[in-house]
């Protein structure tokens, strides 16, 4: 599976969540998932960074689900989940972050004579997005958007997930994660269904991003009433959303890893130097499609095959969220037409082509590589 080394996936739980998130994108546009799913792509503001978005609802399974499928669909660099948790220990506050260093899947164990034995199963954060999510701590930049007064921790610790909401710290079940889990520092319900569908492709980056909103202690009806769910949402997005940044600017595909297709990204610097009566004739950076140097003007044009791989980065733009659905079946219905026209081959059909090509240019503007593409076409049908 190539990745889209441009976009990154956050996924939430609850709608607040989903909203604390939404508030820091811009240019937000709908995707719709043919089983139903829907999830909204846009940009982090003041960057190039996309995200797509998406509610998952509680619990690990459904959670599993859906971030396999957000993978699926738009083969991010990294997945996000961020939300809200209970904290575990005193030194948590309410309205602090936690990134999960490790997630534990509390739930698996063994029933024997003399108890309940665990058969923990974790996921650690891998290693490059714990050093990014460590800068995005230290540079403090991340809280500026935050309300005045709010000055929220981050922790980096263990995150228990299971399947009820714990709120109680004498409970049977609370005695016994401090006993299993007891260097977990927080505890929700989500995190070990999105790291498994992770781990399953490819080992994709996961991390975790949590706001603490309770204790899990019994004071949940009280913080829930004093609004320290959307408060924690809220630095959990803030956090987050830097932390997406980040690893577009800095992760592994910003260094020159592969393309789509898989084969290594070409430097964007050239140096050529010319001597004596020597001269440079082309310097090129990063060559997308064909390339053909001091052709004869004898040589066809290969029209057909021009369109064909303009259908291709169309296909991928859509993908990558860079056109709707409407847009892109506009855009599809008039690469139709211009198909057409061109295997009719009379001159009669040049005209209609122009307007098709034309029509699509009007659709695509927006996205600077397919209008590139595009004005290569028309110059090509122009000059026949």
């Amino acid at each position: 599976m190539s990745t889209n080394s441009g976009l990154v996936v956050i996924l939430t739980a609850l709608d607040l969540e989903y909203a604390a998130v939404r508030d820091q994108l811009t240019d937000l546009r709908v995707r719709r998932h043919p089983a139903g799913t829907r999830f909204e792509v846009g940009r982090i503001s003041q960057s190039d960074c996309r995200v797509a978005l998406g509610l998952v609802g509680k619990g690990n399974h459904p959670a599993a689900v859906l971030a396999e499928r957000a993978m699926a669909e738009f083969s991010p660099a990294a997945v996000l989940f961020v939300g809200v948790a209970g904290g575990l220990w005193p030194n948590i506050r309410l309205g602090d972050v936690v990134v999960a260093s490790k997630i534990y899947a509390y739930h698996g164990g063994t029933s024997e004579d003399d108890g309940l034995k665990a058969r923990p199963k974790a996921w650690e954060i891998p290693h490059e997005a714990d050093q990014i999510a460590h800068h995005v701590d230290r540079s403090a930049a991340w809280r500026r958007g935050l309300p005045v007064g709010a000055a929220p921790k981050v922790h980096f610790g263990p995150i228990a997930a299971g399947e009820v909401v714990q709120d109680s710290g004498i409970s049977e079940q609370a005695r016994w994660i401090r006993q299993h889990y007891n260097d977990a520092v927080a505890i929700e319900m989500e995190a070990a269904g999105v790291a498994q569908a992770g781990h399953l492709n490819r080992a994709l980056p996961v991390v975790v991003v949590r706001g603490i909103s309770d204790h899990a202690d019994g004071s949940k009806a009280a913080t829930d009433g004093q609004d320290w769910q959307p408060k924690a949402a809220r630095h959990a997005a803030a956090f987050a959303t830097a932390l997406a940044r980040e690893l577009i600017i800095d992760g592994p595909a910003s260094r020159g890893g592969a393309d789509r297709d898989g084969s290594p990204t070409m430097p964007m610097t050239n140096r050529n130097i010319a001597t004596g009566n020597a001269h440079v004739g082309v310097q090129a950076g990063q060559i997308y499609g064909n390339v053909t140097v001091g052709a004869g003007a004898d040589q066809p044009i290969d029209l057909a095959a021009s369109i064909t791989d303009l259908r291709t980065h169309l296909k991928q733009a859509h993908l990558d969220g860079q056109l709707d659905e409407e847009t892109y079946a506009a855009a599809e219905a008039e690469l139709e037409a211009a198909t057409a026209c061109v295997s009719a081959g009379t001159a009669e059909k040049k005209s209609g082509l122009m307007v098709a090509l034309k029509r699509l240019r009007g659709l695509v503007a927006d996205v600077s590589e397919l209008a590139a593409r595009l004005a290569v076409i028309i110059a090509m049908v122009r000059d026949l």
